[in-house]
């Protein structure tokens, strides 16, 4: 499958922070539960470099979530995740803070979430991307749709993109 990119090199080069969705992104969006019912997830480790590539040419990844949860909170502080806001229902709302925060406006970031709950905030950003597993109503709402699906690398493939088309050759991989 092919990617289907509907962004130039010039709205990359604006972008300076990524803001990601956790289940059906930085997972494959099972859950598995154990008796006691401890909710276990499992992470793509290219997804954690993406993480750490960004961070070296100064763009921070931010985790905008619907849940809560302590494996997420233990994952990213492992991964060097700026933040993690949990609990947000809807996540849009989270965008004038983040912009007032960081002095951006709403085309110096990106998003890349994968259900409807995503949308709103999906619509709002500079560059908005989605798993190649996503709902088809993301994936045609979005300006990206990666050719990884959720959990398995998809977040480093957006990354990847942002990275090589703003940098082109200043790009500090390692």
């Amino acid at each position: 499958m092919t990617t289907k990119s509907k962004v130039s090199s010039q709205v990359c080069k604006k972008i300076s922070l990524i803001l990601t969705d956790v289940d059906g992104v930085l997972t494959d969006g099972s859950r598995y539960y154990s008796k006691n019912g401890e909710n276990i997830k499992k992470f793509h480790v290219r997804d954690g470099m993406g993480i750490n590539i960004l961070l070296r040419n100064d763009i921070k990844t931010i985790i905008v979530t619907k849940e809560r949860s302590e494996i997420v909170k233990k994952w990213a502080k492992d991964v060097n995740i700026h933040r993690v806001l949990m609990g947000i229902k809807n996540k849009e709302t989270v965008l004038t803070k983040l912009c007032k925060e960081f002095n951006l406006q709403p085309n110096q970031i990106a998003f890349i979430g994968d259900d409807v709950n995503d949308l709103p905030l999906l619509k709002l950003v500079g560059i908005s991307a989605s798993p190649c597993d996503a709902i088809n109503q993301v994936k045609n709402s979005v300006k990206y749709v990666c050719t990884c699906n959720g959990g398995q690398g998809a977040f480093r493939e957006f990354a990847d993109f942002i990275l090589t088309q703003k940098f082109s050759k200043k790009l500090i991989w390692y």
